[in-house]
């Protein structure tokens, strides 16, 4: 086993550790960042968080408290994961996950630091820390506070009371510039922390409240943290003229990457199969309070591509199982444009079909809700139709399409819109749409042919080099993962899909050495290197040799038949991992760990000696090859030795053959 670290000031105790991994359940984090279903074996599949894809390769397998992706070869533990998806340091990833599991923590020489002085805890999470304490002031403000009576009047006349404002988490920020710097100052909150997570600005005679005299709507993470807010301007003498003013960008606030009220929909979306982006703060409360709990809006930005990423993994949106997507946009120009660019932007992004409502008389939810109730924000939604037809018709609508020339023209113009369009299926459809709204009946060849001269080259359908969003669960390209540097050795891999024999009892195993060893047989340990086929698996073996081979493994603590999953498994793995030193190796070992495997320690031992018979095959034949070229009468002594060693070897060949059969 490797030698425990050396106890450092301000470390968190191994133990503790190593409770937070058994207490907190893996699923339910990675959950919350992407929607996951049903694998076989015990395990979760969904789309990576980490990288673009069509067909789901992220694992999750919670007996093991492990994921791995096979497209991109990201994995590794519930701390390991909270880092990578919210760029935590491992100090700030265990504390987060400790208070949530309830998880008391212990420092080494000393208890867990308090207050402003503690070094642990890293920038990100004190940004996160403000942003909560700053918007329970501001909660607090919008409800009890004179000063925000217009606020209150705001919210009421929108159809929202003092219970709507709590769900959502709404407050008001006085005038006063410095009030609520003072609050989070007097919390141990230093100065040029807030002007970083963008509460606070720098201004001639010192620091002011970013938002001063406004309605405030706090953004959340789909963990639920507080990254920023939103603020609508209520006074006219307010010096800031635009209506909304939002939080910068900071090292926690990204508005391309950020949908508001995605935390509180995402459950739904899953469930649902189904997103409705709306335009607006307002319109998500009134859609969720009228039952359209899928609703959510970007934060002051346009709808792009991390957005789509972000709704795809929610909605679990691949070949298999597509989800849709509804956009609710204004009816008037401005929205058919906000539409036009929707389409061109996010239609290929998604597998499922994306749509459209738009209200007859142009109101947003907001205004649907409060003058025909409920129910009519539900009929708008149920009302959709799909976006491409809207953005055609939209555009054919400006010819007169009793004459042929503008019949032509709009051909050309709605065929602009289809050049963006890679998947062929989806094109040969839009262009049968197309031919019967410009009056060419069902005819999509004239269309063809007056768009055969305005087609670029390669936009018939076929995808191209470099295209996003193929199917990559069959592995990784090396650009995907990177090239290592020059001179470094490249990082290991797990082989793909195991179709030899030879292949298949290889993989299994290196998941025995990793899930189950205590279930392989002695000789396991003992295994030439070089009777393994591939480096990976042969470096996993030397893994577990290096820390004291696999008889050393603990017993599963639960009785049950692979230790991987009980506590004292989990253990098992994590010092693998931890003693994992070359390039890819911890990936392979994570790798190995949430794959299925039914454990049988028959089984376990037949496939150590088949694989054993396979090395001890390769020295005969060497050492066969080696007797045949030697001259019996001139190098008599060295020929008898030798031919002793073929005798011996052969019949310990023949036994493990022997021991190999009785399992099959």
């Amino acid at each position: 086993m490797p030698p425990r670290l050396a106890a450092v000031p301000g470390r968190i105790r191994e133990t503790d550790v190593a409770e937070v991994r058994d207490r907190v359940r893996i699923e339910d984090v990675v959950g919350q960042y992407v929607a996951l279903r049903r694998a076989g074996g015990g395990s979760l599949k969904g789309l990576c968080p980490f990288h673009d894809e069509r067909t789901p390769s992220f694992q999750v397998t919670p007996t093991r408290g492990l994921y791995y992706c096979f497209g991109c070869g990201k994995g590794g533990d519930v701390i390991g994961f909270l880092q990578e998806i919210e760029g935590l340091s491992f100090v700030d990833a265990v504390e987060r996950l400790a208070a949530r599991a309830n998880v008391a923590l212990q420092y080494e020489q000393g208890a867990r630091p308090t207050g402003t002085r503690r070094p642990a805890v890293g920038q990100r999470q004190r940004i996160v820390e403000a942003n909560r304490a700053a918007q329970q002031w501001f909660a607090e403000q919008l409800a009890n506070s004179p000063e925000a009576a217009p606020a209150r009047q705001f919210l009421a006349a929108r159809g929202f009371d003092q219970a709507a404002a709590q769900r959502f988490g709404v407050g008001y920020a006085p005038r006063n510039a410095g009030a609520v710097l003072d609050v989070l100052r007097s919390a141990g909150y230093d100065g040029d922390l807030l002007v970083t997570a963008g509460l606070a600005g720098q201004g001639r005679t010192g620091l002011y409240c970013r938002f001063r005299g406004r309605l405030l709507w706090p953004i959340r993470e789909l963990s639920g943290d507080v990254v920023g807010f939103g603020a609508r301007r209520l006074y006219d003498d307010d010096v800031v003229e635009a209506k909304y003013l939002n939080t910068a960008e900071t090292p926690v606030y990204r508005k391309s990457a950020l949908l508001y009220g995605a935390d509180l929909a995402r459950r739904d979306i899953g469930l649902r199969s189904q997103a409705v982006v709306v335009e607006g703060y307002t319109d998500v409360m009134a859609a969720h309070l009228a039952g359209v709990t899928t609703a959510v809006a970007t934060c002051g930005t346009a709808f792009g591509e991390e957005h789509a990423s972000v709704l795809r993994r929610l909605l679990m949106d691949d070949d298999g199982m597509r989800g849709e997507v509804v956009f609710t946009f204004d009816g008037d120009a401005a929205g058919r444009r906000a539409a036009e660019r929707a389409f061109h932007s996010t239609d290929d992004r998604f597998v499922g079909q994306t749509y459209v409502a738009i209200e007859p008389e142009g109101r947003d939810p907001c205004d649907l809700r409060l003058a025909a109730g409920d129910a009519a924000v539900r009929e708008l939604v149920a009302s959709r139709v799909p976006l491409y037809r809207f953005v055609l018709q939209a555009t054919v609508a400006d010819f007169d399409l009793d004459r042929a020339d503008a019949r032509v023209d709009a051909v050309r113009a709605g065929g602009a819109y289809l050049r963006s369009v890679r998947d062929r299926s989806k094109r040969d459809g839009y262009l049968r749409e197309l031919a019967n709204l410009t009056n060419f009946g069902n005819d999509p060849d004239e269309v063809r042919r007056i768009l055969a001269e305005r087609v670029p080259d390669g936009a018939d359908g076929r995808r191209r080099t470099g295209d996003r969003g193929g199917d990559r669960a069959s592995g990784p390209t090396s650009g995907d993962r990177g090239e290592p540097a020059a001179g470094a050795p490249p990082a290991l891999t797990l082989p793909p899909e195991p179709r030899t024999p030879r292949e298949r009892m290889e993989h299994e195993l290196a998941q025995y050495a990793v899930q189950a060893p205590r279930l392989l047989p002695a000789d396991f340990d003992t295994l030439d290197p070089a009777t393994w086929s591939d480096p990976a698996y042969a470096a996993v073996a030397g893994l577990v040799a290096a820390v004291g081979g696999a008889g050393v493994a603990p017993d599963a603590a639960d009785g049950g038949d692979s230790p991987a999953s009980s506590g004292a498994g989990r253990a098992w793995v994590q010092t693998l991992r931890t003693a994992a030193a070359e390039p890819g190796l911890d990936g392979v070992v994570t790798a190995l760990a949430v794959t299925d495997l039914q454990p049988d320690a028959r089984w376990a031992d037949g496939l150590t000696a088949r694989l054993a018979a396979i090395g001890v095959g390769a020295k005969v034949a060497a050492m066969k090859a080696t007797v045949q070229r030697m001259r019996p009468d001139t190098e008599t002594e060295r020929y008898n030795r030798l031919f002793a060693e073929l005798i011996s070897l052969e019949a310990q060949r023949r036994a493990l053959r022997e021991r190999g059969l009785e399992t099959q």
